[in-house]
Formats: C-alpha cells, structure tokens, sequence
C-alpha cells in the first residue's frame, strides 16, 4: 500500500501483541557462550524485525513511537544480561585472549560482527550518520553498554586502557617528521619545537577552536609525536588564534565540544570515549607501550609534563583539559565553564578530577549549576598555577618552561607520578570510564540534549 501524498510505503507496525510475544520470548542466560550467541542473536534479530516496520523516528505516530521504546528498552535489558556473563569471553574473544590490542572504536565494530546483535553494524550506524541528533534512535547506545561491562570488569577493562594509551598507527611517520623538522602541521593540531619544549597548538578558528570528529584524531597523534619527541622535556599545549569577531586575532583556549555539530549528529558517541581514554588519558598517564600494562608503579609509559595555556576561556572540554595539567598559566581576563549540564551531557572525566582541586561544593556548583570560574580569583587560583597579563603569556611560557625543567626529566617524571599514583590511579580511571562510557551514552541520545542545546544554544538556527 502506498500513501499518495508521499508515494512512500505505508509500513503496518508491530501491534501489542506482536511487541509481548516478542519480549517474553527472550531466552534464559546459560553459561555458555555459544548458546547464549545463537539464542540471543535470533531474539535481537526479531526485535530489529519489529522495529524496521515502524516508520522512521520522526515520523511516527505516539503509539508507534511507544512500541519502539518498548523493544529497544528491552533489547538493551537483554543485551545487559548476556554482557553480565559474557564480557569477558567476548573480549577475549575479539582480541583473542588479550593478546591483541584492539581501539574502542574498531572493538565495538568487531563485537557486532561476531554477536550480530549486541552492537549496531556499520551499516547501522551509517545510516543514523545522517540524520540529525534528535531524528536518531540511537543505536550506539548499544556500543556504550558493550564498553561499560568490559571496563568494568579489570582484566579486560585493563587491557582496553593499555589499547587506547598505545601511540596511534600513523604516529611513527609523524614523529620521523618531526624529528627531522622540528615542526608538524596537521591542521587542527601543529607541532613546533623550541629548546626544551615541545609546542602543540590546537586550532579550530571558525568554532572558537571547539573540538569535533574533524579534530579529534589529529589532535590526539599530536600528542603522541609531542611526548615521544626525545629532544624535548616539557609540552605545552595552546589553543591558536580564531576568526570570531569578539576574540578575533586573539589566541582562545577553546570553547569544548562542537555544539552545532553535536545537534546536527555529527558527534559519534565512541568519540567521547576515545577522546578521554585517548589523548587526555595520555597528556595524565603517558604513551604506552604493548609490553607492558602502564601502571604508575612500573612507569613503563614514555610522558612529559604538560603546561596547559589558558586564554580567553576555557568551556567545557577544554576546561577538562586543565584538569589533566601539570601547571596552568591564564590570562587575568581568563574564565573556565562547564555547561555540560546545559547541553544535558557528562563533562568527561571532570566529576572524577576537579572535586581534588577546588574542593566538592565548589565542583558540585561548576558540574550541575554552571558555576563560572573566573581565573584570576581565589576559586579560580585553586585550578590555574599562575595569572599574567595576555599581552606578557609568551614571556610567561617561555620562565614557566625554564623553571619545570632546570632541574632535569627524571625528577619532574617520578614527582609526577608519585603525585598520580594517589590521585587517580589506573584502576579509579577505569571503573569511572565503565560508569561514564554507559551514562554518556543514554545522554547522548536523550530528548533532553535536544531541548537544552535548542533552549541554551539556540542550536535550530545555527549554521554548519
């Protein structure tokens, strides 16, 4: 039957009936792996079934829309289930038996061609690429409960840490190159080097240098090359100059997540989880290496201190960033935000890291109420290590520099890490990745995210 207004197909949706037959249906967990694989499958097979004859999400009508919470909620329930007994033979399976280093973003690809069912295809994920925010199902939220029980669980949550801290696979030719030039333009992340420093300037100018899917990767193998460059001692990390009217000409910090991109679904949801347990986990812990776990006791990862450079303001991801820094120098016309509650988000790894520097109170107010951070007071002071003038930052890097590293390496990289290993050990870091990597995903695709970058960011009328 086809509608003539749209020359679509009319789809007949599952009725009640269809949608309890279905959810009763779900098999019994067993302890083994191969059954539950087969049982499970055929059932997430059936609801995927049920849920092709609804219309597409925007389109359905309020019973329809009801019948698709219903099997997805339940789908998600049963995933849950098998992943409580299974975890850890799925990974083991997909990495066969820890012996071999899989990303987070190719694991939950691999996970759903080995479980068709547990994780959304690429296909699947293709399609919802698409659309906007808001017009998504949210099928990745699948991938969220999938990383949470293998973090969860230490031996496997372990080796998926050690995986993402591992240099990325195009690092080694940029670091010949840079090793060569002493400089490195890959867009959105340059690399420079001058005396004992290594100078990774991070830019998006069109977006007051807000990251998204275009700078994430590039940012991240910047900061491989930055830590393993062997003729420098120190990073220091600087958001570049930006084209915006009110800041233009003027270097800025940055302004967090792409938000514009975010409405418009243009934010995968693995890239939350790869930027943390990525190049932020690497600027805290380090580059590993693939023989050995890198735990603070050993210390086996190559790291550097870092010098996070605070100008303008620092929002929302970026002011994550300073949370992860050895020493933080800010404009005394500075400030730091995180709106996440505004945009219905988790702000990364902050809810682990700041309550450690200004106290729980103030967190709380930063976290849930959008308390404004100005740097140069003394809630601002708690996070920021030095206030200067904009006009005198270039001088002020340059002493900073040279005071963290007169006294050599090996005193600064043994203070960090005993500093490290009492703040926020690999375990902490691991058990609160399990807990933000399913939070953040059910966020991701709230209603909620919509109204609130619609209301805050007036997110409808921006443009790409």
């Amino acid at each position: 039957m086809v509608d003539a207004k749209t020359a679509s197909p009319i789809v007949s949706g599952p009725d009640d009936g269809a949608v309890a037959e279905w959810c009763a249906a779900e098999p019994g967990i067993t302890a083994r792996l191969d059954v539950d694989r087969k049982a499970y499958g055929a059932f997430w097979a059936a609801g995927a079934g049920l849920l092709r004859r609804l219309p597409r999400k925007p389109a359905r009508s309020p019973v329809e829309a009801a019948a698709a919470t219903v099997v997805m909620a339940a789908a998600r329930a049963a995933r849950e289930r098998f992943l409580a007994a299974h975890a850890e033979a799925v990974y083991d399976e997909l990495t066969a038996g820890c012996s071999r280093f899989v990303r987070l973003e190719d694991l939950v690809f691999d996970a759903a061609a080995a479980f068709p069912g547990l994780a959304p295809a690429r296909d699947e994920i293709a399609a919802e690429a698409r659309l906007n925010q808001g017009d998504k199902d949210g099928v990745e939220v699948d991938q969220g409960i999938l990383l949470a029980h293998v973090l969860a669980r230490p031996r496997s949550g372990f080796h998926l840490c050690h995986a993402m801290l591992l240099p990325r696979a195009e690092s080694a030719e940029l670091s010949a190159k840079f090793a060569r030039d002493g400089r490195l333009d890959l867009g959105p992340a340059t690399l420079r080097r001058d005396g004992k420093a290594a100078h990774l300037t991070a830019a998006n100018p069109r977006f007051l240098n807000a990251e998204d899917d275009s700078t994430l990767d590039l940012m991240e193998a910047a900061v491989d090359v930055a830590i393993g460059d062997p003729e420098t001692e120190i990073a220091v990390l600087r958001g570049g100059v930006v084209e915006h009217p009110n800041y233009r000409g003027r270097h800025v910090l940055g302004a967090g997540i792409n938000l514009t991109h975010l409405y418009r679904g243009r934010i995968p949801f693995v890239w939350f989880l790869k930027r943390d347990l990525g190049y932020v986990h690497k600027m805290l812990r380090g580059v590993a290496e693939p023989g050995g776990l890198p735990d603070d006791v050993a210390g086996t990862a190559k790291e550097k201190p870092w010098v996070v450079v605070l100008d303008a303001f620092a929002i929302g991801g970026h002011c994550q960033l300073l949370l992860v820094a050895d020493y933080v120098i800010a404009g005394d016309d500075a400030y730091m935000t995180l709106p996440a509650r505004k945009e219905g988000i988790i702000p990364g790894f902050a809810n682990l890291r700041l309550p450690r520097l200004t106290g729980d109170r103030i967190a709380r107010q930063a976290i849930q109420y959008e308390r404004r951070l100005v740097c140069d007071s003394p809630e601002g002071r708690l996070i920021c290590d030095e206030i200067v003038p904009p006009a005198d930052m270039d001088v002020a890097i340059t002493r900073v520099v040279d005071g963290l590293t007169n006294a050599g390496p090996v005193s600064a990289l043994g203070n960090r890490r005993a500093l490290r290993v009492g703040q926020e050990s690999l375990d902490q870091f691991r058990r609160y990745a399990s807990l933000y990597a399913r939070e953040q995903a059910y966020c991701h695709f709230s209603p909620a995210l919509i109204a609130n970058l619609e209301r805050n960011w007036d997110a409808r009328n921006r443009r790409d």
